[in-house]
């Protein structure tokens, strides 16, 4: 975990440790029943408020009944005019549900709930989870700010000490837990991807993966040792962005983001080191360049991640090892064809 981590996630070390001392037990061997049910039951109905909420369909639902009891969930708390990591988070959670495939919905549920309920009405939500194109068993919920407040602070994602908070301060973790067993923890939305699915869809459910689901990790990324720049890549990138991606073209899911095949040839340097430094300020003042890449893919924002000049150099490194990688691929499979 990379320094820049630690500034944006501070938290997080926190509460896994919390969590994780309540009903750990229940994940593994023969006590499951018991512990189970102790868990459940001091993270039950008592613990959690059953505020009242709204979907982004306009529907009427209550926090611990509808939405957590009995069910592993993963839940953040966003708001759709987030400039910083919330489209990021989203781009994340929407790898993981494309992982996790039709469980999403069935044994798996992810809820997105807004800090900002005063502008993300269900209307403004609806179209946000449009624009990532979301699928079933994923909500976005808005309600009262002192409900939304209640429930961040049962979570520990709420920071008592800035009470005049400001939105973009918001803790960025994700919640992932199973109200049954008592198991919650606290994940990071740089996680990977693969981490977050195996986390929900095995571990969760006490390791039982239901058949057939094993196939959907054949793409998961080989471990080998990764440079600086790839890592990067991985945890602040690749939720939006292929490099030199061909199959992007074939899956049903648009990215939210450009392929970077050779973008620091296609681009103007000092204009790109800048937009990785600063794309929130290049977008408020219409930068050209900027609001056309913003029309092109479906409105969504490029996030700004906090990136110093150090990592862009690694990232720039990254992208031109993999488009060069990825050309010479191409190129061989051009000859084989010839021959």
């Amino acid at each position: 975990m990379s320094g820049n981590h630690r500034d944006s996630l501070s938290a997080t070390v926190f509460l896994i440790i919390l969590f994780m001392l309540i009903g750990t037990g229940a994940a593994f061997g023969e006590g499951a029943a018991s512990v189970a049910g102790s868990g459940g039951a001091i993270w039950g109905a008592d613990y959690f408020p059953d505020v009242p909420l709204v979907t982004h369909e306009g529907k009427k639902v209550r926090f611990f009944s509808d939405l957590i009891k009995n069910k592993v969930v993963a839940i953040n708390f966003i708001y759709t005019n987030c400039p910083d990591a919330c489209s990021l988070e989203t781009a994340r959670l929407r790898e993981v549900q494309k992982i996790l495939g039709e469980r999403v919905g069935r044994d798996v549920f992810i809820y997105s709930i807004t800090i900002d309920p005063a502008y993300d009405t269900p209307e403004v939500l609806k179209r946000y989870a449009e624009k990532f194109q979301i699928g079933p068993g994923w909500l976005f919920l808005t309600g009262k700010e002192a409900d939304i407040t209640l429930l961040r602070k049962k979570f520990g994602l709420y920071n008592e000490e800035g009470r005049s908070e400001k939105l973009q301060e918001h803790n960025l973790s994700n919640i992932i837990g199973n109200q049954a067993t008592g198991q919650w923890m606290k994940s990071s939305p740089y996680e990977n991807p693969y981490v977050l699915a195996t986390q929900l869809g095995s571990w969760l459910h006490n390791w039982k993966m239901p058949p057939g689901a094993r196939k959907d990790y054949s793409d998961a990324p080989q471990i080998r040792n990764i440079s600086k720049g790839e890592e990067l890549f991985r945890a602040r990138c690749s939720a939006c962005h292929t490099i030199g991606a061909e199959d992007a073209a074939g899956t049903k899911v648009r990215p939210i983001g450009p392929d970077l095949l050779n973008v620091t040839r296609k681009r103007d340097r000092t204009w790109l080191i800048r937009w990785m430094k600063e794309p929130d300020i290049m977008l408020a003042e219409k930068d050209p360049l900027a609001i056309t890449l913003l029309a092109e893919y479906n409105g969504v924002p490029m996030p700004n991640l906090k990136l110093n000049s150090t990592d862009i150099q690694d990232l720039f490194e990254y992208i031109e090892e993999e488009s060069h990688r990825a050309e010479h691929h191409r190129h061989g499979e051009h000859e084989h064809h010839h021959h």
